[in-house]
């Protein structure tokens, strides 16, 4: 009974007290767990942000890099179009070149069957010859026909049967259809031996013509060999043939008397070069070529300048242009010196020991020094007689 009673008189205080304690504790535990499991939750989902955002950025430089490879793809196939299509161009100026030179050759009533069928099928031959003429040197030419140039049916025979082309070559006055341009028609109908070139005639155009004759040389005919000679020189076609011959198997072949004057800075002087000064020093010499009156090339360098003649940079010297653009090249410079023989006694005293000059001319007058009158005493001095080119082996 007193067990109980003490049991039946606990004080509400305490009671108070432990209801107040017990919900202190369940607030406790209660605020512990919903802490834990919210933290998280937001940790994983700030960490999944940060990795959204690296891969974000990830995949934009990569597909930034895609798209630059993309352009720099683009700007490469674009070079290759740009280039494939300049090489077309090329191509189709020089077919128009040859397209032109035929329907010249055709419209000509005067002109006979057997060349104006040439131009067309691109015969072959050994060496195509181009003589620099101009306007005014009919009497020059007319001294070649007299000597060294086979005249007529010899010509178109020598043409046949030892593949030797030789043409007077000359392009055309500044005004159309001019009295000049008239009188080469006339002398051409009646002698049949000019390449006409699509050139304006003038002194210091002599490297533009260059690149022309070559272009149009090498659309026309399939030779191994092509020569420029001035129509002052007078010229052994059979040792030529001969001499030629001998390098037929080499690719690249430039040929000539082999000099190296200087380079001339004084204006108003024969032969001054005004780009001078990308020569060097002043006194400078040019480099290696050969002089103008009389050279070969092979059909490689000329296919070469047939192709690339509209970016051949032409200086003030015909002969310094034509050895500047194969500067850099695989060439190889024979240095021929029975090219530039003098004239008698000089070859008239080779002729007689067996050692037959390819051609003569006085280094004074860069050519025959009055070559309509003294060619034929040369001709009948050193030249190599009549049979020679017929008999040469080629």
């Amino acid at each position: 009974m007193k067990k109980r009673n003490s049991a039946e008189k606990v004080s509400p205080k305490w009671i108070l007290i432990l209801c107040i304690s017990s919900f202190a504790l369940g607030m406790f535990f209660t605020n512990r767990r919903w802490v834990s499991p919210e933290s998280g939750p937001i940790v994983s989902t700030q960490r999944r942000e940060q990795e959204l955002r690296v891969i974000s950025e990830d995949c934009g430089t990569k597909k930034k890099l895609g798209h630059d490879k993309d352009i720099m793809g683009e700007v490469y196939k674009t070079h290759e179009a740009i280039h494939t299509l300049d090489k077309t161009i090329l191509m189709l100026q020089m077919e128009l070149a040859a397209t032109r030179g035929s329907q010249d050759m055709e419209s000509s009533p005067a002109i006979s069957t057997s060349f104006s069928r040439e131009a067309p099928q691109k015969k072959k031959a050994f060496v195509v010859i181009g003589i620099n003429t101009a306007f005014s040197s009919r009497r020059r030419r007319d001294s070649v026909r007299e000597t060294w140039m086979p005249q007529g049916e010899k010509l178109v025979q020598m043409e046949r049967e030892k593949g030797i082309v030789v043409r007077f070559m000359i392009g055309h006055s500044a005004t159309a259809n001019s009295i000049l341009d008239r009188a080469i028609d006339s002398e051409e109908a009646q002698h049949n031996d000019f390449i006409r070139l699509e050139h304006v005639e003038g002194y210091h155009e002599l490297s533009a013509k260059t690149k022309m004759f070559f272009s149009t040389a090498v659309a026309q005919w399939d030779a191994d060999f092509y020569v420029k000679v001035d129509d002052d020189v007078h010229v052994n076609l059979g040792m030529l043939a001969v001499t030629l011959a001998r390098h037929r198997s080499k690719p690249r072949v430039y040929m000539g008397c082999m000099k190296s004057g200087p380079v001339l800075a004084q204006k108003n002087v024969k032969y001054h070069e005004p780009e001078y000064w990308k020569f060097g020093e002043n006194g400078n010499k040019y480099f290696r070529h050969a002089t103008g009156q009389i050279y070969a090339i092979s059909k490689d360098l000329a296919t070469y300048i047939s192709i690339n003649h509209p970016i051949l940079h032409k200086y003030a010297n015909e002969d310094v242009s034509l050895g500047a653009w194969f500067i850099g090249l695989e060439v190889e410079h024979i240095d021929e010196h029975n090219m530039c023989c003098g004239t008698p006694p000089d070859c008239e005293w080779k002729a007689q020991s067996g050692s037959v000059c390819v051609a003569s001319f006085d280094w004074s007058c860069s050519g025959i020094c009055k070559s309509v009158d003294k060619i034929k005493d040369v001709h009948r001095r050193c030249g190599e007689g009549d049979e020679a080119v017929w008999n040469a082996m080629l």
